[in-house]
């Protein structure tokens, strides 16, 4: 399995989730968000492995997200590919952290935002027992 981590390190909720990947021995290449961004074609790549409506790829409760008027132009019917290449114009505006698994118990996966059971069945672990 394969496990790309990309996070922004100075974000609580990426904080808490390496944490989570950390306890439960996940291996992982730790990227960041700011410093390594996200490509428009690993997005979309991405968009399409967790089957996901185009608003949850938007950091929303972000300054950049409101300052640009992100949610009316979402509103007003951008284009996916427009969508990409402006979330590819800066690591803040992407929803994180971004968990991408390759191999998974699923097969493979993409997931944004930390939600520690939807990350525990990608990964394939029992967070029940």
């Amino acid at each position: 399995m394969d496990v790309l981590f990309v996070e922004y390190p100075r974000c609580s909720t990426c904080k808490k989730a390496k944490r989570w990947l950390d306890e439960h021995g996940v291996a992982y290449t730790d990227r960041s968000i700011v410093d390594d961004n996200p490509t428009a074609a690993e997005l979309a790549e991405w968009r399409g492995l967790g089957e996901l409506p185009l608003r949850r790829l938007f950091n929303t409760s972000g300054t950049k997200y409101r300052e640009l008027g992100i949610k009316a132009q979402l509103d007003a019917g951008m284009a996916d590919e427009d969508a990409y290449a402006l979330l590819a114009t800066d690591g803040m505006l992407v929803k994180r952290p971004v968990l991408v698994v390759r191999g998974g118990t699923n097969g493979d996966t993409a997931l944004f935002g930390f939600r520690e059971p939807a990350w525990a069945q990608a990964l394939g672990i029992d967070i029940e027992g």
